[in-house]
C-alpha cells in the first residue's frame, strides 16, 4: 500500500498501478501473455522465460525446485535475459548465488559480440548454510600427515620453515592457523585424521630437537627434522 501511495505521488497513474498489480500478482509464466501481448519486447522475454522453463522441466532438478519470480532484479546495467538467484530453502540467509544472460558484457573487456551465461557463489553464505544444516562431517577425509601445533608467532615463526622441509620431502603436513589451548588443536587433529602432532615450544626451539606425538598410539618421541623426515618418508 505504502509503494502505491508513493507511486501515485510521483504522478504514476491508477491505471498504471491496477496494470501493476496484475504483474506483480502473476506467479506463472503462462499467465503473463495476455498481460504482454501488446509489447514486442515483453513477449521476446516471455519467450525466453518459457525456453528456459520448459527445458529445465526436460531435463530434471534432482536436489532444487525451479520457482517464477516476476519481482527478482538483478544488476540491471548488463543482464539481458533471464536471471535467477538460488537460495536455501530451510536456512534465512538470503540468496547464496546468482546469475543470468548478458549480451556483450565482455565488450568492457575489449572482446566484442560474445554473449553468455553466468552464475556465482557466496562461499561464505553457503559455508554458514552447511554448518546450521549441520552438513559438515564429523571426519574430513583428507591427506595431512603431520600436523604443527600453533603456541604462539615466534614459535609458529619457527615452524614454517621446518613445515617447508616436510612438504619439500613429499610429507602432506600444515601449521595450525593461530594460537589456541591445546585441547582445540589436538581435537582438531584428532578428527582429521592427522597422524602425528608437532608441538615446538622455546625448549625445541633452542635444541632442534621437535616434541612428536603419534595420534594413533599416544606415544611421544623426540626427534630432529631430518630424522623425522627419514622415519616419515
Amino acid at each position: 500500500v505504502k509503494v502505491k501511495e508513493e507511486m501515485e505521488s510521483k504522478g504514476v497513474k491508477k491505471e498504471a498501478l491496477s496494470i501493476l498489480d496484475a504483474f506483480l500478482n502473476t506467479t506463472n509464466v503462462g499467465d503473463l501473455s495476455s498481460l504482454l501481448e501488446r509489447s514486442v519486447i515483453g513477449e521476446k522475454g516471455l519467450e525466453e522465460l518459457q525456453f528456459v522453463m520448459n527445458n529445465v522441466e526436460k531435463i530434471g532438478l534432482q536436489s532444487a525446485n525451479l520457482i517464477f519470480d516476476i519481482t527478482l532484479a538483478r544488476g540491471l546495467n548488463y543482464y539481458t535475459g533471464c536471471i535467477l538467484e538460488v537460495k536455501a530453502n530451510d536456512v534465512a540467509i538470503g540468496s547464496i548465488g546468482g546469475g543470468g544472460r548478458y549480451d556483450d558484457l565482455t565488450s568492457i573487456f575489449g572482446l566484442k559480440d560474445v554473449s553468455g551465461v553466468g552464475i556465482s557463489f557466496g562461499i561464505d553464505r553457503i559455508y554458514i548454510v552447511m554448518e546450521e544444516l549441520g552438513l559438515f562431517p564429523d571426519n574430513i577425509d583428507v591427506s595431512t600427515k603431520v600436523m604443527f601445533a600453533n603456541f604462539g608467532e615466534q614459535e609458529a615463526a619457527f615452524c614454517l620453515p621446518l613445515l617447508k622441509q616436510l612438504r619439500s620431502a613429499g610429507i602432506s603436513s600444515e601449521l595450525y592457523p593461530k594460537k589456541a589451548k591445546m585441547k582445540k588443536q589436538m581435537s582438531y587433529a584428532n578428527n582429521k585424521g592427522v597422524q602425528f602432532v608437532i608441538m615446538v615450544g622455546e625448549d625445541e626451539m633452542e635444541s632442534g630437537i621437535l616434541s612428536i606425538k603419534n595420534m594413533e598410539s599416544g606415544e611421544q618421541s623426540n626427534l630432529n627434522i631430518t630424522d623425522l623426515i627419514k622415519e616419515l618418508s
